[in-house]
């Protein structure tokens, strides 16, 4: 039996992985994408947990060279969140803030409207600052594993924005987030990045056997913010657009932050 076909068939599925893995990159990050390369934008979003884990990693790497340095704990949290935003050229941020700005809006009518619009407002701001405060608070915070847990929480916000993606209805016919609704998702997109977390979660209890509540409540709190984050959304605005895929994002990441800070805090 000839081999040609089955291997020409892993080849094929190999590059069309390839090019939504790059696209993702290209979308969701400012990391160089070499021009060369194919990019596929279809479905990118069950990538968006992988990613994440890359990303924290990333930033893991930066602060383990910070601290080799002797950079101080606090300095070193701001320059990690610094570069939290700068890598994915403050995407995620920016959908939270003008989310805010429509979410202060008391007509419901009028609240997509000032989400489009171009310009911050005070309730934007203020929730740029709460965040970015939150998160540097939450990370100087941490004593061990911080490169493990930059990883978990950056999955998690963008595995929330899977969550959200797939489970409700997009609320403009154009919009930088409403090529995601080409593609269908169903519970089954979902299970792939929750084993992957898991097992990170498997790991600090290997690692650190003694943070095994942290390492459960990365797990349960992750998906569990993830989860309801979009969920009062939805609530709010009756449907998610791309800026709200990305405060998802981004509250996620700073209260799953916070959470694991006050579960240390009760292990030690």
């Amino acid at each position: 039996m000839s081999l040609d076909k089955p291997l020409r068939s892993l080849r094929q599925f190999a590059e069309r992985q390839g090019a939504a893995l790059a696209a993702a990159v290209a979308f969701y990050t400012c990391l160089p994408i070499p021009v060369s390369w194919s990019l596929e934008f279809r479905g990118i979003a069950r990538l968006a947990p992988v990613l994440g884990l890359a990303i924290g990693g990333l930033l893991g790497l930066a602060d383990t060279g910070l601290q080799l340095l002797g950079c101080p704990v606090l300095t070193r949290s701001a320059l990690v969140v610094a570069g939290w935003v700068g890598i994915t050229g403050g995407l995620h941020l920016d959908g939270a803030m003008d989310t805010a700005d429509g979410l202060a809006v008391t007509d419901p009518q009028r609240r997509l409207e000032v989400m489009a619009d171009s310009v911050t407002g005070a309730f934007g701001a203020i929730a740029a600052v709460v965040i970015l405060l939150l998160k540097t608070a939450a990370l100087a915070d941490l004593d061990r594993s911080r490169w493990l847990i930059l990883m978990g929480v950056a999955a998690w916000g963008r595995w929330g924005q899977l969550v959200a993606i797939a489970r409700y209805p997009y609320l403009k016919a154009v919009g930088k987030g409403a090529f995601h609704k080409d593609s269908t998702y169903s519970p089954f997109d979902l299970l792939p990045a929750v084993l992957l977390l898991a097992g990170l979660s498997g790991l600090e209890i290997w690692l650190h056997p003694d943070r095994w509540l942290v390492a459960v409540g990365l797990m349960l709190g992750g998906s569990a913010i993830a989860i309801l984050t979009g969920t009062w959304l939805n609530y709010r605005l009756g449907g998610h657009t791309g800026d709200t895929y990305g405060a998802v994002v981004e509250w996620t990441e700073a209260l799953l932050l916070c959470l694991v800070v006050a579960l240390e805090g009760n292990n030690n």
